[in-house]
């Protein structure tokens, strides 16, 4: 939550220096860039991916061991993709972003009988497509403040090379954010922090791959699993 508070810090410092900008009207650049009825764009950035894990506190009935598990570090990853808009109307628009998040989420496990610990690195290759509405401000100078809403489903491309704990490859995820357009001589660059929340249960219960029945204690302490991720997004339009 560290990171998130100084990446917060960041944005509310932007927004002070816009609105400092904005006393005075300036010259405007790209002024009919928002004209086109489509936008199109790509983008980077980075995300940390979250997993949030409910134990149960099963025990194993032949050895009295019982294991608790949940995510115990910040885990940061790479986001790119593409970006297409369809203006609707002066102040909203539509957004669909063909988008690859390269991450993991790095789980701990200890027995509460043994005091044993282990760990998992849950690596991640998220294929997105989100469709976000865009709910844009007035133009003021070269700064245009918005926010979003929307969803996005994922499908991971890894999952079949986890071992203690597996996710299901499809989540659906709800995804809310802001940004701001900030308009460039040559073309209007965009940050935006989005955060997304998983619904659904990931956690894959089958584990029929499992060929050391001991191995299946992890998933059985488990019920459920809710995936979440918050990205800072830089757009090029």
């Amino acid at each position: 939550m560290t990171a998130l508070r100084h990446i917060l810090s960041l944005l509310v410092l932007l927004c002070a220096l816009s609105t400092a900008q904005a006393q005075k009207r300036r010259v405007q650049n790209k002024p009919f860039i928002d004209e086109r009825r489509f936008h199109y764009g790509f983008f980077i950035g980075l995300h940390d991916q979250g997993m949030r894990l409910d134990n149960n506190g099963y025990i194993d009935p032949a050895t009295g061991d019982q294991w608790v598990a949940g995510t115990d570090r910040q885990n940061f990853g790479f986001s790119v993709g593409v970006l297409g808009e369809w203006k609707m109307s002066k102040h909203i628009g539509l957004r669909v972003l063909p988008s690859l998040h390269f991450g993991s989420k790095h789980l701990a496990f200890r027995n509460l009988r043994t005091g044993k610990e282990e760990s998992q690195d849950m690596k991640s290759c998220y294929i997105g497509v989100p469709v976000d509405f865009k709910f844009s401000g007035q133009r003021f100078n070269n700064f245009r403040p918005y926010v979003i809403a929307g969803v996005q489903p994922m499908y991971d491309l890894v999952t079949n090379k986890q071992t203690k704990l597996r996710a299901k490859p499809f989540n659906f995820m709800l995804e809310a954010g802001l940004g701001c357009d900030l308009y460039m001589p040559f073309f209007k660059f965009i940050p935006e922090l989005k955060f997304c929340f998983g619904l659904g249960n990931a956690l894959n219960k089958n584990r029929s791959d499992l060929t050391d029945p001991t191995q299946l204690i992890y998933t059985q302490s488990i019920d459920r699993a809710s995936i979440g991720m918050f990205v800072l997004t830089f757009y090029f339009e």
